[in-house]
């Protein structure tokens, strides 16, 4: 039994052999020679401007090594003074915060990445949508791939030796890596090791620019298909949105105000929501007759939150207005909110409403802190009215600035587009940025060996003082990369 099973084992270890595969515990990875020829065409097409190619990406990276180091640190005491003030900054205002990443499982280093971009960090399994786990593991693989390209094409381009391509998977996370000689790597000049070693930080900053552009460019390059500029297009209503029901908002529903705020996409959308949510409630001008008319008597009391209700709880319909009069600066009055917003003016006092000499007055809705009275206008339909927390309506309601031209085009293609341009912007760049940092297991060990050796070669003789300078200041980045994972696995995690 025991031979059958040893056997076994070595049949099973030379199939995974054969086909270039490798299985361990939390980790599987493939490799090949197949693409070997690609890469060598890549590699030989037109030297002069491969040579100039990686020489600018030889800069940059050199570039994004210092400046990475900087960036963490000013992220390490931005969080620092966050935490030793206990008081979080508005989500606007994250712009350089550090959240753990699971980039750094696909690389299979404990790294963290920052969004340079973006105001708002999001960890698969803490705060990432499932919906959006697609968009983010293909985004991960994408980069990886095009900063494994870099390296091998760059390998070539010095007359190293390329064994191979290969695709790994870390838990769940997938990345690329490419095999190389390693005794030419050793034998070529540090320059020529600078523009091997550069060119993967290179190609990720590369790609990231060319997303960022093709997200820039996406209405006039849909132009033929999609038009842009006459609201908001809804693309998905959450089925326990506050927006979903026989007055509420519909998949192919078309935005074009919330009160008295134009919306033309999706970012006059998000910001019309949150101008809603700063601002005081709006009111709506109602005529005295139409007030007296309308209003009916009802127990005033006072909520928990110091605000005013004078509606039964139980109606679904009206609402507890609030208004003034040259009498009484403090009345009350229940009315039906579909008949006193319909066809109203919105105003901020009563002189708003003064017109042709109707009296008439400003009723506010007398609301619960933060929670507020919304008409979303989405004709042809009849307008909604939303009460609720304006964030709650922009969570739960998927939009999209591009509406087809013609009803067989798919309305998710350009957010499909849209959102895979912005993963591959945050992820690409955010493992240019990592893979820059002096520390140790990351692009950025090679690249500052290799600048040490190209810079102080006349300055400091001795082999052994220069791998000294080089270990200390990797000892240094990885202390400093490290600090920022912990906190900002902290921050997510604690918050």
């Amino acid at each position: 039994v025991l031979q059958s099973s040893n056997s076994l084992k070595a049949s099973y270890e030379d199939w995974l052999l054969t086909y270039g595969l490798s299985i361990s515990p939390f980790h599987m990875r493939w490799q090949t020679a197949l693409f070997n020829r690609q890469f060598y065409n890549w590699g030989r097409w037109r030297p002069r401007f491969l040579y100039l190619w990686f020489s600018i990406g030889m800069v940059f990276g050199i570039v994004a090594m210092f400046g990475s180091v900087i960036l963490l640190g000013k992220t390490l005491m931005q969080t620092l003074t966050q935490m030793l003030t206990e008081a979080p900054k508005a989500q606007n205002d994250r712009m350089l915060q550090v959240v753990v990443s699971v980039l750094s499982s696909a690389l299979g280093f404990l790294l963290c990445f920052i969004l340079l971009s973006c105001p708002h960090q999001q960890v698969p399994g803490v705060n990432l949508p499932v919906s959006q786990l697609t968009y983010f593991f293909s985004a991960i693989l994408v980069s990886g791939v095009i900063h494994e390209v870099g390296h091998g094409v760059a390998a070539i381009r010095e007359q190293v030796r390329f064994n191979g391509f290969g695709i790994f998977i870390f838990i769940v996370y997938p990345g690329a890596f490419v095999d190389l000689f390693t005794t030419h790597l050793q034998l070529i000049s540090p320059i020529q090791q600078l523009r091997i070693f550069c060119a993967g930080v290179w190609h990720n900053f590369v790609l990231g620019v060319a997303s960022f552009m093709v997200l820039f460019l996406l209405p006039a390059i849909l132009f033929p298909f999609y038009y842009t500029g006459v609201g908001a297009l809804v693309t998905e209503v959450a089925e326990d949105s506050p927006a979903n029901g026989p007055r509420g908002l519909f998949v192919g529903d078309l935005v074009t105000n919330l009160q008295d705020c134009p919306v033309y996409s999706v970012e006059d959308w998000n910001s019309c929501l949150g101008d809603i949510s700063e601002k005081s409630q709006v009111g709506y001008c109602v005529s005295a007759a139409t007030l007296q008319q309308l209003s009916f008597p009802a127990r005033v009391y006072r909520r928990l939150d110091g605000t005013v209700e004078c509606c039964s709880n139980n109606s679904l319909t009206d609402i507890c207005f609030s208004y003034s009069n040259n009498l009484n600066s403090h009345l009350y009055a229940c009315l039906p909110a579909r008949k006193v917003i319909e066809a109203s003016k919105v105003c901020q006092t009563n002189m708003d409403c003064q017109k042709d000499f109707v009296p008439s007055f400003c009723v506010t809705p007398s609301l619960e802190n933060q929670t507020r009275l919304i008409r979303v206008k989405h004709p042809p339909h009849i307008d909604m009215l939303y009460v609720g927390h304006p964030m709650h309506l922009q969570y739960t309601v998927s939009l999209s600035s591009f509406v087809p031209r013609q009803n067989f085009l798919s309305i998710d293609l350009p957010v499909v587009i849209e959102t895979f341009c912005k993963y591959l912007i945050s992820l690409s760049g955010a493992l240019a940025v990592i893979n820059a940092v002096p520390c140790f297991a990351l692009d950025g060990q090679w690249i500052l060996n290799s600048f040490l050796e190209a810079t102080l070669s006349s300055l400091i003789v001795e082999k052994q003082n220069r791998e000294l300078v080089g270990f200390l200041i990797l000892l240094a980045g990885s202390a400093l990369l490290a600090a920022n994972v912990a906190l900002g696995l902290w921050m997510v995690t604690a918050r």
